[in-house]
């Protein structure tokens, strides 16, 4: 079924570069999941309103809000495809994640309602009619959403879209809670135990859940959170391939929204190189890597003396001792100026994320002085640089 409402809806479904392909995937996700929330919302309340079970007329208001929440991610999609325009030069992308956002808030709304209710049936406790139609509509619901949690996980898969992750959780959740409802409901009849304010706040409990992990999904893309492991080894890779380009640091990735990501980074290269030639080496990487990834890609020529014997040496000292300091740390930039009585050392050092300010300056000191150490004529002159690429180059 899958399959065969992407090869309807959508034309070059896997070109999901594409903004207008994300878009229309993500409409044709909105539009699924409203008409199938309208349709089981509208039969449950209605058996929840027959057999008098809170629990069941509770997971109809959350089918029900699940079509707003569709409609949030169908108008999401449309948000985030729009082109980049003076205000938001970067594009609108990060909509998914406002989109996953607010289905996350509806959530909460609705366990907050259905727990509140669940509760109120515990202490004032009705009983509940079982009928046979009461559980065709529960196992239906089960598959039904069973169906859209596998939807919208191929189409989050396809597109990388939170907001589609967020839907899936909700689908998954919603196959627990009427999972709970069915099960309540026949020990209900066949044990005569009325479980239905109970299993109403266990349902909720598990929206909540989902809400969360939803939330806990979404916010740190939005906060900007570090590039995955993968594309930073993909990018060093890639970029090392080029003849000519012999180092890499300073990588920086930036995402704007799924498809949306920007990449800058130093690429080191021969001081002796024939500055022609290795300007079009990187304009030639920018543009295939750039091409490859899905990535606006930046690279700075950074020029590096490569056969001066005094300068190597030293280099190679100062790795060790800063290797005996804090394997962690990272340098580059190296570069060594020569006056009448001291010779100043002058180079980055890179540091992990959120190493303090009274760090680094403990730091810069203790290197300092284990270069005068050293040797007294030197004097280092450092600046620090964060880890933002998740891995420390020397």
């Amino acid at each position: 079924m899958t399959k065969l409402l992407i090869r309807f809806f959508i034309k070059n479904p896997d070109n999901t570069g594409d903004a207008s392909v994300r878009e229309a995937y993500g409409i044709l996700a909105g539009a699924v999941g409203i008409a199938c929330n309208i349709l089981l919302g509208a039969v449950k309340f209605l058996i929840g309103i027959m057999s008098g079970s809170v629990a069941i007329q509770a997971d109809a208001v959350n089918n029900l809000a699940d079509v707003g929440s569709s409609a949030v991610m169908l108008i999401g999609a449309k948000l985030a495809g729009r082109p980049a325009d003076k205000e938001h030069p970067y594009g609108h992308a990060r909509m998914e994640y406002i989109a996953a956002l607010v289905i996350a808030f509806l959530i909460f709304l609705v366990g907050f309602e259905l727990g509140k209710e669940s509760i109120l049936k515990i202490i004032s406790p009705m009983p509940v009619d079982f009928s046979f139609a009461m559980i065709a509509v529960l196992v239906c619901s089960i598959f039904i959403k069973l169906w859209m949690s596998r939807f919208t996980a191929n189409i989050g898969r396809r597109i990388d879209s939170a907001a589609m992750s967020a839907a899936t959780s909700d689908s998954i959740a919603d196959v627990v809670s009427t999972g709970a409802i069915l099960v309540s409901s026949l020990i209900g009849y066949f044990g005569g135990i009325n479980l239905d304010g109970y299993i109403g706040v266990l349902v909720a409990g598990f929206v909540f859940y989902a809400g969360i992990g939803i939330l806990r999904n979404t916010i740190s893309p939005l906060m900007g959170e570090a590039p995955d492991d993968r594309t930073v080894s993909e990018l060093y890779r890639r970029i090392l391939s080029y003849e000519g380009i012999i180092g890499i640091h300073d990588l920086m990735v930036h995402s704007y929204g799924p498809g949306k990501r920007i990449a800058s980074a130093h690429a080191e290269v021969r001081a002796d190189s024939d500055i022609m030639t290795i300007h079009e080496v990187i304009d030639t990487a920018e543009r295939e890597i750039g091409a490859e990834m899905g990535i606006l890609l930046t690279l700075h020529l950074d020029p590096v003396e490569v056969d001066n014997e005094l300068l190597n040496e030293t280099k190679a000292k100062i790795a060790l001792l800063l290797r005996e300091i804090d394997p962690a740390i990272g340098f580059h930039d190296f570069r060594m100026v020569s006056g009448e009585n001291r010779t100043n050392l002058i180079f980055d050092i890179v540091v992990r994320p959120g190493t303090s300010l009274a760090e680094q300056q403990r730091l810069t000191k203790r290197i300092a002085d284990a270069v005068k150490e050293m040797d007294p004529t030197y004097v280092c002159i450092l600046s620090v640089d964060m880890d933002f690429g998740g891995t420390c180059e020397s």
